[in-house]
């Protein structure tokens, strides 16, 4: 995926300008895509130059102008294919794996330190997560269209983060 299909999707749920998108990327999409803010007013502006988004200046007072985008008609035909293009299923592209799987070759002990280091942030993510998911989505059941894709998505997190956590327990135990 590239950084200008998540800022399609996040234009299309809400027009925005480069520091409101960055801000959104900080508290949504980008746990699951990750771009600083200057790769997001980069990429914004190759979207202009494209033509799949459109900037409108707005005047702020006591302030610079804002350019504010909104997704065009080309922006949405290109979401469009890109979601009808398949894509490859993920795999596992882990250095923790790799380390585990080298732990004969190292310190065992050091090692057990960076599980319980990388436990202890996906128990993090996994607790903000379920807060989002309580505070965002109380009945789920009756979600319908991007409230419930946002769901759902949210809802695979969820999953990969216990997944994680729980896997790096059965390693502690193991080592």
């Amino acid at each position: 995926m590239a950084l200008e299909h998540a800022l399609l999707v996040s234009l299309t749920e809400l027009s925005g300008s480069g520091y409101e998108l960055a801000r959104r990327f900080d508290k949504s999409i980008g746990f699951f895509w990750s771009a600083t803010h200057q790769q997001i007013y980069r990429v914004l502006t190759r979207m202009d130059g494209a033509g799949w988004v459109v900037g409108t200046a707005v005047a702020q007072e006591g302030r610079p102008d804002k350019k504010v985008y909104s997704v065009s008609a080309e922006g949405k035909a290109e979401l469009d294919r890109w979601i009808a293009e398949p894509t490859d299923p993920a795999v596992l592209r882990d250095e923790l794996a790799v380390k585990i799987r080298g732990a004969a070759l190292g310190d065992i002990a050091a090692l057990k330190v960076e599980v319980r280091r990388h436990r202890d942030v996906h128990l993090e993510r996994l607790q903000l997560y379920r807060l989002i998911d309580k505070r965002d989505f109380p009945a789920p059941a009756s979600l319908v269209g991007a409230a419930l894709h946002q769901y759902l998505v949210l809802r695979g997190g969820i999953r990969v983060e216990e997944g994680f956590a729980e896997w790096c327990e059965e390693v502690l135990e193991k080592l």
